[in-house]
């Protein structure tokens, strides 16, 4: 996604069947902070916000959907995150990248690691309980 000079994402949103999973997922591993969201009555929204990043909405999934969960699930022939598609995960970085990478592994979160050969890039991938693709990455100098 291109975003213009002096610009910003300001929010992403995601489909699930169970929000509230999710919103707990976000807020565990990422430290979002759930914040004030309408009552669209017909179905349920969390909103989480990441101070200094952007905000996530995740919304109730319609029960007449007939797509998977999320783009890449536990089915899904691509098993390894740092495979998927340009444009199918978020990323994000951390300051302490090694400590973020313990407490997956002490959560039983399934990694795949990487660095970007001759830059100062490293990278851990893995999927959300919904199957959505995550990165962080690390600028360590």
């Amino acid at each position: 996604m291109a975003v213009a000079k002096g610009a910003s994402l300001n929010h992403v949103s995601r489909e699930s069947s169970d929000v509230r999973r999710l919103a707990n997922f976000y807020k565990e591993i990422f430290g979002f902070e759930e914040i004030e969201s309408p009552n669209f009555g017909e179905f349920k929204v969390i909103w989480l916000n990441l101070p200094q990043a952007f905000s996530l909405h995740l919304i109730e999934r319609s029960p007449t959907t007939k797509l998977p969960e999320g783009p890449y699930s536990a089915a899904s022939p691509v098993l390894d995150p740092s495979h998927l598609p340009r444009g199918h995960h978020i990323c994000f970085s951390v300051s302490n990248f090694d400590s973020f990478v313990q407490t997956l592994k002490d959560k039983g979160i399934e990694t795949f690691q990487r660095s970007v050969p001759g830059r100062a890039i490293r990278q851990v991938f893995f999927f959300d309980p919904d199957g959505n693709g995550l990165e962080v990455a690390s600028r360590d100098e």
